[in-house]
């Protein structure tokens, strides 16, 4: 795979042999705390992951109608996605092609084109250079060969809009593998199999390396013990999912990917809509719909509910929110959330918004809480001793399922391990 590495933080050290950097940091059992905090790995982060692979950078509603245009982050590149007349989904580099100045300061609007406040330059909302004032200094030259850059590969899968640095590598197709699955599941539960991203993202600024989010998004074992004040104020029936009764798994999907499966739990209470603490009953025109769309599929869908999965490097869907994890510096990171909206489903969809706001809003407890943990783990590795962080936890009771992936128990660190394994095959390549 070829990598294609633009303007950012740290890109500045050449290019070394990445086994050197990192084999010996990352045991089966261990991770080596340096990997959170040194400015060189991060450096190399950048350039064999996040200007590599796929990185999830934005959904398709977001840009819904031609010349829409919404501001993103892919990683330390600042990008417009936008979508033409015809139709299609570009990402667009935020810099101008003559003297690189950033080019589009709206956080999103509807525009044919993009005028470069610094000297007049146009460029059409595909990136195209259109105009340029006083073409006498180009020797009357009514076109010149600069655009803006472009993300070279873009594609979307069910809507999500996915964004690589490399020319060439593996399809997103690929990239996704099973947690492709995973997105399945979450149209499954629209009664036209479709969803929206379109009611806003929060961005919260963490002052933590961007994989101690990653490694959380999937850990059963903190949720008590971080959020037990919030279960017990509620009296949320989350709790008792993450713990040695649980009958859920964690299971290591491949490709970095892993998932918290609830359903075992919810299929053991045979409960519909149990999964959002809700009945049929309180939503009947949503229940409806669902009949109608899926026949006697319906109540398994509604029995079993949204997933929990965190996709590499940095999609994670938690049930009823989306999170887009972006690096900013080998110490800092932004979290950006939104509230995951079900074609068909606005009894579902007003409470989606509430209960994120509750929980990941500005003033969110279950955010507060996690922030709260990433920020003291990044103070803790910065600490000379000890040098190792522990990932064995159920390492002893790991089983294969019978579709051939890893798990273990509810509160096991299956899914972090198999991020690392990813990680490290990345890095060494």
């Amino acid at each position: 795979m070829t990598s294609v590495v633009g303007p950012g933080a740290g890109l500045e050290h050449p290019q070394r042999e990445a086994k050197s950097i990192v084999s010996n940091l990352i045991r089966p059992d261990q991770v080596h705390g340096s990997l959170y905090t040194d400015p060189q790995i991060f450096a190399e982060e950048l350039r064999k992951i996040w200007f590599t692979t796929w990185v999830f950078v934005g959904h398709e509603s977001e840009v819904p109608q031609p010349f829409d245009y919404v501001r993103k982050k892919l990683a330390t590149q600042d990008v417009v996605m936008t979508r033409d007349k015809s139709g299609e989904v570009h990402l667009l580099i935020n810099r101008c092609a003559h003297r690189g100045l950033q080019v589009c300061d709206a956080d999103k609007g509807n525009s044919r084109a993009f005028r470069c406040p610094y000297h007049g330059w146009t460029f059409r909302n595909d990136g195209k250079l259109i105009g340029y004032p006083f073409a006498k200094g180009y020797g009357g030259s009514k076109e010149l060969d600069l655009s803006m850059g472009r993300v070279p590969r873009v594609a979307s899968y069910r809507g999500f809009v996915f964004g690589s640095m490399a020319h060439d590598g593996p399809s997103l197709e690929e990239h996704l593998g099973a947690a492709a699955g995973e997105i399945d599941r979450l149209a499954g539960l629209s009664p036209t199999e479709s969803i929206t991203l379109d009611v806003g993202w929060l961005g919260h600024r963490t002052r933590s390396n961007w994989k101690f989010l990653a490694e959380n998004e999937t850990d059963g074992y903190h949720p008590q013990f971080v959020h037990g004040s919030i279960f017990t104020v509620t009296g949320s029936t989350i709790g008792p999912l993450y713990g040695d009764s649980s009958t859920a798994v964690t299971r290591e999907l491949g490709g970095g990917h892993s998932e918290n499966d609830l359903r075992p739990e919810f299929r053991k209470f045979d409960e519909p809509m149990r999964w959002f603490a809700t009945t049929p009953e309180r939503v009947p025109k949503y229940a409806a719909a669902m009949q109608a769309a899926y026949g006697d599929d319906a109540r398994r869908r509604m029995i079993e509910g949204a997933p929990h999965v965190m996709i590499f490097p940095n999609l994670f869907i938690a049930e009823i929110q989306v999170f887009n994890i972006q690096p900013v510096a080998v110490g800092e990171c932004v979290s950006y959330a939104t509230a995951v909206q079900l074609d068909g489903a606005e009894e579902l969809n007003r409470r989606f918004i509430q209960q994120s706001i509750g929980s990941v809003g500005p003033a969110g407890m279950l955010l507060a809480d996690d922030t709260e943990m990433y920020e003291r783990n990044q103070v803790g590795v910065s600490m000379l001793d000890p040098e190792w962080l522990d990932v064995r936890r159920g390492l002893i009771r790991e089983d294969i399922d019978d579709n051939g992936f890893r798990i273990g128990g509810a509160t096991d660190e299956t899914g972090m391990r198999g991020f690392w394994k990813h990680y490290r095959t990345l890095m060494e390549a």
